[in-house]
């Protein structure tokens, strides 16, 4: 039986102070090394932040003066991927000894990527993933990742992903990484609907992979006093309720999710799970049918 200790990070950003949050971030990677984990997954937008609730003054055909201040700041939390920031982070994976799986905000030049980034324990980037499509409103503030941005990590445990949010409703992305033979499927994000646990579970079943989830756990009172979200003013105003949990290859939930409070979720995984389950089912394999299916650039046609 080959056996990996895992851990998921259910912590919230500092919003526009990262300095904070990757003082934060740092605690949580020595947490989870004390606790015996070999890999740790933080949410989406986790290093940068994610500004739920709030709309950068912008409407169809206008933006507010106030609007773009609010960008101005934003743009100056993100972080660059050869900045100081990250060095400072690649310094603590290695001394920590983990995998990490990252959500964070990059800054390339005058537009930001929502990054899902993979580093390995001697604190190499093995990964650096922009989020393909941006979901509604995101669109405004972040840019669209492109074709490179299909990385995947090699492990002594099989092959990592990182599928940020609602990229794991695309459904030829998930193909992407099950011809990849991914063994890990690391689902950053910042819903934290109940309908988020069904989909992961579709995941892990449809992959014969194991999913882990790490979401933030967001209050009013991690945002400065001017911002003004749509949820709420008082402190104590859930922004992201959190939701991490952990996938088996046949849909179980090993770790259910935690909501309502920070969490370090630990689990082990039982890798020889995987075959098991590719017994009766593998899409990249024998239960795929490619003939049945042409992708092209040009108008379909029946």
């Amino acid at each position: 039986m080959s056996m990996l200790p895992i851990a998921l990070s259910q912590i919230g950003a500092r919003l526009f102070d990262t300095p904070a949050t990757l003082d934060k971030l740092i605690g949580a990677l020595q947490e989870a090394s004390v606790a015996g984990a070999r890999l740790i997954v933080f949410p989406e937008a986790l290093l940068g932040g994610y500004p739920k609730g709030v709309d950068f003054g912008a409407r169809v055909g206008s933006r507010s003066a106030e609007g773009r201040e609010w960008f101005r700041r934003y743009h100056a939390s993100a972080v660059e991927r050869d900045g100081p920031q990250i060095a400072a982070l690649r310094q603590a994976v290695q001394a920590a000894g983990l995998f990490c799986v990252l959500g964070l905000i990059e800054r390339a030049g005058g537009t930001l990527y929502c990054v899902a980034a993979t580093f390995g324990p001697d604190g190499a980037i093995l990964a650096w993933r922009r989020k393909l499509v941006p979901t509604a409103m995101e669109r405004l503030i972040w840019g669209s990742g492109g074709p490179g941005d299909l990385e995947c990590a090699s492990t002594p445990w099989g092959n990592l992903s990182a599928s940020i949010c609602w990229e794991n409703y695309m459904p030829l992305l998930r193909q992407h990484w099950y011809e990849r033979q991914v063994a890990l499927y690391c689902a950053p994000t910042v819903d934290d609907r109940e309908a988020w646990l069904p989909s992961m579970r579709m995941i892990a079943l449809e992959g014969r992979c194991f999913v882990l989830s790490a979401c933030q756990y967001l209050l009013r009172g991690d945002a400065p006093a001017d911002f003004h979200p749509i949820q709420g003013e008082a402190g104590d105003t859930v922004l992201i309720n959190g939701g991490s949990c952990v996938i088996g290859p046949l849909g179980e939930v090993i770790a259910a999710p935690v909501f309502g409070r920070e969490a370090l979720v630990l689990a082990e995984l039982d890798l020889d799970a995987i075959p098991r389950a590719k017994f009766d089912l593998d899409v990249a394999g024998h239960y795929a049918r490619p003939d049945l299916l042409r992708l092209d650039r040009g108008r379909y046609s029946p």
